[in-house]
């Protein structure tokens, strides 16, 4: 079985067990930013709710065989992944079946290892692997932080987001020690950011005093039409690319490449 440094392409897991902080937004437009740069991307909902699922549009249709059947080693990455309406990204979608999933697997003797292995056993080559994790960090996020090679968090910019940062922290750390060695912190993304408010910078300037260059520069910015993209099933980049939201994924994928090089020079 290959190793994580083996694999072609890059494994991201998109975390924080907290909901409404733009976790999935990120998944879908992140995503849609690197495939229009030419990167071959396949986005695996991990989510019970599914929400990255409907929002690129994808059919209850194309959801026969889905995330809980590779996850319960039913299916392979080639039998679940679906093409999507963005050149180059293909989804693995979710349905509801995988609430049910921690605790059929709960008995197993590899069961954090499961989505890491059908990965691995993948013979399509990904440049990037991103997962879109549940609002919590049971043994689907732990599957997972198994799976990747780093963590990206989409850190709201609210009162109490350093406190639930730390615990995210604690358990990457705890997974990194103890069921995967090469697991590192990408970066920390600050999102729904309003310059207009005073509690919005406040937090910006906290985090990055506390995190320095583990947070982007980029910031993604409480947008409406960020917002609105979901219900139409598009990512925003192809519902309103000019909007200041679509811009600002762009800007990461770019601030997210040029670190990539910086780590390989």
């Amino acid at each position: 079985m290959q190793s994580n440094a083996e694999l072609p392409g890059r494994i991201i897991a998109i975390a924080n067990q907290k909901g409404g902080v733009g976790k999935t937004t990120t998944a879908i437009n992140l995503a849609t930013a690197l495939a229009a740069v030419k990167k071959k991307v396949l986005l695996i909902d991990l989510d019970p709710q599914g929400n990255a699922t409907t929002g690129l549009g994808v059919a209850r249709s194309a959801r026969r065989v889905t995330s809980y059947n590779l996850i319960r080693e039913e299916a392979t990455v080639e039998q679940v992944a679906v093409a999507t309406e963005v050149p180059g990204l293909f989804l693995i979608p979710a349905v509801v079946d995988l609430t049910g999933a921690e605790l059929e697997l709960v008995q197993e003797i590899d069961r954090s290892h499961r989505l890491r292995n059908a990965i691995h056993a993948s013979a399509v080559p990904y440049d990037y692997v991103l997962i879109d994790c549940p609002p919590s960090l049971g043994l689907l996020t732990l599957n997972a932080l198994v799976a990747a090679q780093s963590v990206l968090v989409p850190l709201q910019c609210e009162f109490f987001a350093l406190e639930g940062l730390s615990q995210l922290m604690r358990t990457v750390e705890r997974v990194k020690k103890s069921l995967n060695p090469t697991l590192r912190m990408e970066g920390i993304l600050l999102t729904m950011f309003d310059r207009r408010n005073n509690l919005s910078n406040q937090v910006e300037e906290d985090v990055r005093q506390h995190l320095g260059t583990m947070v982007y520069d980029t910031v993604i910015p409480r947008n409406v039409r960020v917002s609105e993209a979901p219900s139409h099933g598009k990512p925003v980049l192809l519902y309103d690319l000019k909007s200041s939201g679509a811009q600002a994924y762009v800007t990461l994928v770019r601030e997210i490449l040029r670190r990539e090089r910086g780590l390989a020079a």
